[in-house]
């Protein structure tokens, strides 16, 4: 944990007995005579060591849930239930259980609702659009409405298609309206109006956990308080399924018309699965536009006759439903009930946690007196009537600016704290409480920013924000670690010291230098490309290659170094001496495997994707999902090494034998389809005797694969106006772009605060070489300033042309120590802090015009010309041209 120095009033920790003791109402926490940490431990294990905060997203489910439903499934039969065998009627008739076991959970009973099982809450309000009784409007009469609280979730708004589509108009209604319209009250209503209206509104909102009075259900249906003033009969639709993730909801006392459901926010397990709670008494007026399996009393094939079936529930239920999925529910209920002693329970439990962490929150404050955070809501956290577990924020820094919610996301998860980013779904609610006008949202999208992205700040206003939610299972652990967290980045100096590591396995230290300097002896050339692919596999390319071995001689950095030759820097360093100019490349790096070691150069040639092999290979798990230090620390351990001369690459690791794996595949190999960054690549499996090693390392079943060579994967972005309109740039197994360039400058400035900020101040916090390790970058250059990179428009070294993509935002990956795989956040909060909270290091780089015709390498020691962007002094001179008056 970080160490702290001397803290100012407003950094402390808020102490919960003496928050309890000064609480005007009775505070409850835990579950009365059931132990919370022994439920944590033996229910939610897998919990140990992470801290999650986002049980508005999803709650967790607990393991004997998983474990009763199991024994269930092994122990019993369950088949189709639209059949007559025993197995069937088994599972019809424990169905219907459910149904009655929903219904008394919600303290009602089949004589008022119905349940209809749907694919999950989203499912059960786009039913409800396509079945209301909309009446289009004409000459006798003005039409229905649709009316839905802005402050609701998108699957709500989605409604308004629908209803568009039968010439129905939608009115968007604000908090304040409603609350306005309470006070108020409405005008009589003409009783023998009978034009139906729906008005949609949550019981509580997944943005701010805002909980809207149920009473309005009741003075909309009666017509003493309407959404708008308008003559028919208003229906109510409640979206609960936010709000009994974490409290009871009484439909004898509230009776809504329709209450959409999804039972993993309840239970954590099964997702997939919803519900719409229908009334009875709407359940004649509902219309259905298809019928499919299950739905029908009778149906002729071949002539228009269908007869729907009489309950309501079956009438919509179209094919078979998801019925193992509904044996699940029961055994939600079942845990459920015996873990916590009910739902009421839960709601004190979880409010008394939420309360308590909105206090603390709302206390931190800077030296000068400025707030740490933001809080957006609506209620002061008063009582759970009106405010869910949900606390909404933005962080601070002490001048009052927001810092972008990407970068305190990952912040945290250093810590290990799971939390919720953007607008969740709520954009009517983002817009309110952040000051997001209509025009904004359309210029964020022009510039760039879409739902779900990580553009957390345009033109230094938020685009979203920052949630935890806690569920029944939290702890006050769980909620000091997240205000530690807060202090501890916001207000306190690090010690330097390791918040948490994520410790490799023995096999996991990284190699000897000299070690991996005797492990290959091959050198290295170019070879000519084809424009679709970097290698073939044509024997007179490999002649081609092996020829210009002997004319150029290249070698990996330091495989045949002595104790007197240079550095690679070293000898750069002499090459700017000797009067080049002022930009000189001083290191180069490939990573063949994705998220694995650093293969450094001399000399390399280069591929239409970037350097030769680089990132051509990527480690996924068992189900084929790709893995990176994020997920698993220890591939920084794994260090690939490519000879070209002998065709193979060769895997070491510590602990583990030598492997190789041929650069081509000399036999066809099945393809498969993966994902990088959420473009879909072909690969094929490099073979099991590599998955087994791999495996045997991690720990873990994963697989090696390589990108097909006859696969293109096309670039986004953008080339510049000098591009070719019919080139199109082509990526290997890269996030973003074919090279990542960084500038010594930079790396200099950032060691330098660093080791400012050790406390003892007697030794450096981090190595230059290790530093330079975290960044993980192909082409390390000489500068003449920090920084200056990012103002560069394009790059050229010798006959090659680059274009400056934009900076790279870095992850916590530059967290990741690259020599042992431990975790330390020193590097990430000082860039942040230094880099006006965007964590940007390091700049991308695409080809331009590249002739493959004959071979090209990038070299040590080879100069860089860089061109300033056009908005900076010297419109388009070579940045070296700018800077005679240092290289002179």
């Amino acid at each position: 944990m970080m160490a702290c120095r001397d803290p100012h009033p407003g950094a402390e920790l808020l102490d919960f007995a003496q928050f309890r003791s000064s609480s005007t109402q009775a505070l409850v926490y835990g579950y009365r005579g059931r132990g919370l940490p022994e439920l944590r431990a033996r229910e939610f294990g897998r919990l140990a060591g992470t801290v999650y905060l986002d049980h508005a997203g999803a709650t967790l489910f607990p393991q004997s849930q998983l474990t009763s439903f199991t024994d269930d499934l092994t122990e019993n039969v369950y088949g189709n239930p639209h059949s007559q065998s025993i197995s069937s009627k088994l599972t019809r008739d424990t169905v219907e259980q459910v149904r009655y076991r929903i219904l008394a959970h919600f303290h009602t009973s089949p004589e008022d609702y119905s349940v209809i099982f749907t694919a999950g809450s989203t499912a059960a309000l786009k039913l409800v659009a396509e079945a209301f009784p909309w009446v289009s409007p004409g000459q006798e009469s003005s039409g229905s409405l649709f009316c839905y609280l802005t402050d609701n979730h998108t699957s709500v708004v989605g409604m308004r298609t629908v209803a568009k589509a039968m010439k129905v108009a939608s009115i968007p209604v604000r908090p304040e309206d409603m609350w306005s319209a309470e006070k108020r009250g409405a005008a009589a209503r003409d009783p023998d109006c009978q034009l139906p209206h729906l008005f949609c509104y949550p019981a509580q909102s997944n943005f701010s956990g805002t909980r809207y009075p149920l009473s309005w259900i009741e003075e909309v249906k009666s017509g003493r308080m309407c959404p708008v003033s308008a003559p028919g009969q208003w229906f109510v639709l409640l979206d609960a399924a936010s709000y009994v993730s974490t409290s009871f909801l009484d439909l004898s006392v509230h009776q809504a018309d329709f209450i959409p459901i999804s039972f993993y926010k309840i239970f954590g397990f099964p997702t997939g699965l919803g519900a719409l709670l229908v009334h009875n008494r709407m359940a004649p007026l509902l219309r259905k536009t298809y019928f499919g399996g299950g739905t029908a009393t009778a149906y002729l094939a071949g002539d228009d006759f269908y007869i729907p079936r009489q309950s309501v529930a079956e009438r919509f239920e179209d094919g078979t439903i998801s019925f193992l999925d509904v044996i699940a529910v029961k055994h939600g209920f079942d845990v459920l009930e015996r873990l916590t002693g009910g739902m009421e329970n839960i709601t004190q439990h979880t409010f008394t946690l939420a309360q308590y962490s909105y206090t603390a929150l709302s206390s931190l404050r800077y030296p000068n007196g400025a707030p740490v955070v933001r809080i957006y809501s609506d209620s002061d956290f008063s009582s759970p009537e009106v405010q869910g577990p949900i606390i909404n924020f933005n962080v601070l820094d002490d001048n009052g600016s927001v810092i972008g919610y990407s970068q305190v996301d990952k912040m945290a998860s250093l810590y290990n704290i799971q939390v919720r980013t953007g607008c969740f779904c709520n954009t009517g609610a983002c817009q309110r409480h952040l000051g997001i006008s209509d025009e904004m949202v359309k210029k964020h999208l022009q510039a760039g920013h879409v739902c779900g992205d990580d553009v957390d700040l345009i033109d230094g206003q938020p685009t979203g924000s920052v949630r935890i939610s806690f569920g029944y299972m939290s702890t006050l652990e769980d909620a000091q670690a997240f205000l530690r967290f807060i202090i501890a980045t916001r207000l306190h100096l690090s010690s330097g010291q390791p918040i948490f590591q994520a410790t490799p396995g023995e096999a996991g230290a990284p190699l000897a230098e000299n070690e991996a300097q005797n492990t290959l002896t091959a050198v290295m050339n170019g070879c000519r490309f084809s424009p679709q692919e970097d290698t073939r596999t044509d024997p007179r390319v490999w002649n081609d290659l092996l020829t210009a071995v002997d004319a150029v001689g290249l070698h990996p950095s330091g495989l045949e170094a002595t104790g007197t030759q240079q550095t690679s820097f070293e000898k750069a360093a002499g090459v700017l001496d000797g009067g080049l100019g002022p930009h000189v490349i001083t290191n180069l790096y490939l990573y063949p495997i994705k998220s694995c070691a650093a293969f450094e150069v001399t000399q390399w040639p280069v591929g239409n994707q970037g350097l030769l092999y680089d990132r051509s290979w990527m480690v996924v798990n068992h189900n084929g999902i790709c893995l990176s230090q994020k997920q698993e620390p220890r591939l920084c351990l794994i260090q690939p090494f490519i000879d070209l001369q002998q065709r193979v690459m060769v895997i070491k690791a510590k602990g583990m034998e030598p492997i190789e794996v041929p650069l081509e595949n000399g036999k066809q190999a099945p393809i498969c389809q993966s994902k990088v960054c959420a473009d879909r690549v072909n690969t094929y499996d490099c073979g099991e005797k590599i998955s087994s090693w791999l495996s045997k390392f991690l720990d873990r079943p994963c697989h090696l694969i390589r990108q097909s060579s006859n696969f293109q994967r096309n670039a986004k972005k953008k080339h510049d106006k000098g591009q070719s309109a019919g080139t199109t740039a082509t990526l290997s197994l890269v996030n973003e772009a074919q090279y990542l360039l960084v500038n010594r400058s930079s790396l200099l400035e950032l060691h330098q605060q660093l080791n400012a900020s050790d406390e003892k101040g007697k030794e450096e916090v981090l190595p230059m070489k290790d530093l330079i390790s975290r960044f993980r970058a192909n082409i390390i250059t000489s500068g003449t300033s920090a920084f200056e990179e990012e103002k560069w428009d394009g790059i050229s070294v010798g006959s090659l042309h680059f274009q400056v993509l934009g900076p790279c935002h870095r992850c916590q990956m530059i967290c990741i120590d690259q020599k042992t795989g431990q975790q330390n956040q020193d590097v990430f909060q000082k860039l942040s802090e230094s880099r006006e909270r965007k964590v940007n290091f390091g700049v991308y780089l695409m080809h331009v015009s590249l002739d493959l015709s004959s071979p090209r390498f990038l070299s040590v020691g080879s100069q860089v010309l860089p061109v300033l962007k056009e908005n900076t002094d010297g419109h388009d001179l070579p940045a070296s041209e700018k800077h005679q008056d240092v290289s002179s």
